[in-house]
This record gives C-alpha cells, structure tokens and sequence, in this order.
C-alpha cells in the first residue's frame, strides 16, 4: 500500500477536519501516485514512526507547473492560501529552497475511503 504522508504539524489538523482534500507535491510524481489508486494518509517526519489517519481514493492527479495552479487548487491545498505567492512562501520554508512559477508541480485531489 502507498502512503501520502505530511510532516507539517498545520496539515494534519487540516486533514483531521478534512478541509485539505489536496496536495500539491514538488516535481512531477504522477507515476508514483497514479489515478485511481487507493493510499494511506500518513503523517510524520522523515525517517520517524508515522501515524496513519484514514485510507484514501486518488480522484484527480495533474502535473502542472506553479504558475498554473487554480484558486481551487490553492484553496483544497490549504483554505488559509490565497495567492501563489502565498503557497510559494510555504513551500520555500517547508522545502528550503527557492521555489519558482516555472517549477513543475503534481496536484493529487483525494478523498477518505469509508468502510470496509
């Protein structure tokens, strides 16, 4: 089974209430996370124990470039990002590095699996 997995503490109380029903990933990651499949969403640092919080279907996987991303993009992201500036300025401090408009991006839309 793949995992989704979130090392930053503000995406997992948002995917504890579901309002993050997205995740925008650096680079073009759509042949590790194909459409249609079935992941955990996991959160936790690298390299530490992770907790799983719920099984998830991969509705939606797009490669994109920063600049492109759409207010819906931005907003199932992270309800509190309005602007791709915004979004970049997470990304440089959660990633460490400088990050661009032109930079290649896969958004991957998803939604919990209940039940058996």
């Amino acid at each position: 089974m793949m995992a989704l997995n979130f090392r930053d503490e503000k995406h997992k109380k948002m995917l504890i209430s579901r309002t993050k029903r997205c995740t925008v990933r650096l680079g073009d990651v759509s042949a590790q996370f194909p459409e249609g499949s079935i992941v955990w969403i996991t959160t936790g640092q690298k390299g530490e124990q992770k907790q799983k919080l719920y099984t998830a279907y991969l509705d939606k996987v797009r490669v994109k470039t920063m600049g492109t991303l759409t207010s819906k993009d931005l907003g199932n992201q992270n309800p509190d990002i309005n602007s791709h500036e915004e979004l970049i300025a997470d990304f440089e401090r959660i990633y460490k590095r400088r990050i661009l408009m032109e930079d290649t991006v896969t958004v991957i839309y998803f939604t919990e699996v209940i039940g058996l």
